[in-house]
């Protein structure tokens, strides 16, 4: 069993209020969830409007599909166009590990 997740540190644009970052940032979040079957959260700079940590994790049988859908993941999150993707993080563990 392979388990694996991605982290995004996100800029985001023309954002003045925690309430314009929710409309963001829930979108985002529901769409990976649908798009991708993957688990994900906003895990880090709950109280900065302009920024925002976001999380998606999955478990795989094998290594090969969980890079495969990360790396998709990844593809999606940098192409949106209302905000900047500052960097990602992934890793990958078998269960062994």
């Amino acid at each position: 069993m392979w388990i694996g997740w991605i982290e995004f540190d996100i800029l985001l644009g023309d954002v003045q209020s925690l309430k314009e970052k929710r409309s963001v940032i829930r979108p985002l979040l529901a769409e990976l969830k649908h798009r991708f079957d993957v688990s994900v959260a906003e895990v880090g700079d709950h109280e900065q409007y302009r920024r925002s940590q976001v999380g998606a994790g999955l478990v795989a049988a094998d290594r090969a599909h969980l890079v495969e859908v990360l790396t998709a993941v990844e593809r999606f999150v940098a192409a949106r166009p209302e905000f900047e993707l500052l960097s990602s993080r992934q890793r990958e563990l078998h269960s062994e590990d």
